[in-house]
């Protein structure tokens, strides 16, 4: 049996990401995932890289730092699933005082090392664009800049990356058992059609999000038990509620924000809250109170309201955080911690508490740091330059792959060139292959979904069922009705062979 370096617990974006890491610098790497990857947490997010602006209240600098400098390495590094996105923050009065917005933006501004990300600026609603959809008495306010991102695309496609330079990613494995033998990790797996595997491996990463510490003492041995807040962010999604293209931050009495999103071209996202989650990790779904509050949200600032029946779909997530203290949930730190469990001689369990989506890649860097404490010659780190999956483009040229994208393929739509570019990039070639009319692209499912890019998901990102195509690789779940959801499930029920196996190159 082969001995892996690293055997990682979890599909997050953690997860993969420390896959991605550690294989690009020549390491045995193994990933079980219960499920499918970015079947949680990482396909519930906001979907921003951010700096969190409103961590600055709490004195969370360095998180901000680390955070606003992770911006547009990671735009550059995948600019088809990342690109910056201005925000738009209306001021009502009894609010922030306007003095104190300023000076945290002017903050935001300059903490990070921002290069290429638009400035700051201040906006008249009466005669700026983004005051149409506002309530009259919003006069003033401001527009900074982060980035935007398709969360599960950015977990699946670091899954990606470390299976092609070698990690094995086993998804649908759930571990059953971890115990240390003989110095190394002895893992136990089975997976969904109940065959068990055995592993072994010099180092144990636990980074199951919100199940990192029900792991530990139940599944993964001799290990000490670590409390974690888990808090539920739940979004709604409701019809486009604005032409353009730019987003708000709505400041609520309560102390938390809100952010209303242009979604899918003929959507708006709205969210998140942030609520105790003390149901089963089994039952995660947004509560009654939680869509009155994000409705409710909107319609203090919005000329149209909005209510709990102009609700199309919603999701809801449960963030892993750090323990540190804080009774209010809005303040409990979004920053992570590594921890280390290792007796002499015996091989490390490393745990990741904590997290966000926009500072993974340093997290994978800290948690390989971890590993060469154990592992000799480990080569330094090497993720910040080497591109994502389809993002070998320059990163301020998107729309010029979209161009190249419609020239070789001109039956295309707009719409669905963009809509492949933005998913794949540079990888929508390998989709569309040598098609030269619409109809190469085999049987069309709903929306724009067609054969060959469903194909291309079973054989390539690990995709089992619709579910896992129709909202998390993409989103086209929002154009398909039940009957296209289950024609689409019958397909592939007959078609994927030998799901166990991992996904090809």
């Amino acid at each position: 049996m082969s001995v892996f370096d690293l055997f990682i617990i979890g599909g997050g974006i953690n997860g993969c990401g420390i896959a991605r890491d550690a294989a690009g610098r020549g390491l045995a790497v193994g990933l079980a995932e219960a499920d499918d990857l970015a079947s949680k947490t990482s396909s519930g997010s906001t979907k921003l890289i951010h700096g969190g602006l409103r961590y600055l209240e709490y004195y969370e600098f360095n998180l901000v730092r680390k955070a606003l400098k992770e911006r547009e390495v990671l735009w550059r590094l995948a600019p088809h699933i990342i690109y910056p996105m201005r925000f738009v923050l209306p001021r009502l009065a009894g609010m922030r005082p306007f003095w104190l917005l300023r000076l945290g933006l002017f903050i935001y501004d300059h903490l990070g090392g921002r290069q290429h990300l638009p400035a700051t600026r201040s906006i008249s609603f009466s005669t700026d664009v983004t005051g149409q959809p506002l309530n009259k008495d919003i006069r003033a306010g401001f527009e900074y800049s982060d980035c935007w991102v398709e969360d599960a695309r950015l977990a699946i496609l670091n899954a990606r990356d470390a299976a092609d330079r070698g990690a094995s990613i086993l998804v649908h494995h759930r571990v059953i058992s971890a115990q240390r033998n003989n110095g190394l990790w002895v893992i136990r797996t089975e997976s969904s059609d109940g065959k068990q595997q055995e592993f072994q491996s010099r180092v144990l990463v636990n980074a199951a999000g919100p199940w990192v510490a029900g792991l530990a003492g139940s599944v993964i041995a001799g290990t000490t038990h670590r409390k974690l807040r888990l808090i539920r962010g739940s979004h709604i999604v409701v019809k486009k509620l604005f032409d353009h293209d730019r987003s708000y931050i709505l400041q609520n009495p309560d102390g938390r924000i809100v952010f209303v999103i242009p979604y899918e071209q003929d959507f708006t996202l709205i969210g998140t809250t942030d609520a105790e989650h003390e149901q089963s990790l089994e039952q995660i779904k947004i509560a009654d109170d939680e869509a009155r509050y994000l409705c409710d949200a909107v319609s203090q600032y919005f000329k149209e309201s909005v209510s709990t029946d102009d609700i199309v779909w919603s999701y809801s997530a449960v963030r892993p955080l750090f323990d540190d203290g804080q009774s209010d949930a809005k303040s409990v730190t979004r920053d992570y911690q590594i921890v280390t469990e290792s007796d002499e001689g015996s091989p490390p369990l490393v745990s990741v508490l904590g997290g966000k989506i926009t500072t993974y890649r340093k997290l994978a860097e800290d948690v390989l740091d971890e590993v060469a404490r154990f592992i000799p010659n480990v080569p330094p780190t090497w993720s910040a330059s080497d591109c994502l999956p389809g993002g070998d483009f320059p990163h301020q040229e998107f729309n010029r792959e979209v161009d190249k994208l419609k020239q070789a393929y001109p039956f295309l739509s707009e719409a669905h060139a963009h809509r492949l570019a933005r998913l794949y990039g540079t990888r929508a070639k390998n989709i569309l292959s040598d098609a030269r009319r619409i109809e190469d692209l085999g049987r069309l499912f709903g929306g724009s979904l067609y054969e060959t890019e469903v194909r291309y998901l079973i054989d390539h990102e690990w995709a089992r069922c619709a579910e896992d195509i129709l909202w998390r690789r993409t989103k086209e779940g929002l154009r398909f009705s039940t009957g296209q959801t289950d024609a689409l499930n019958d397909y592939m029920s007959a078609n994927v062979i030998a799901l166990s196996r991992e996904a090809g190159p």
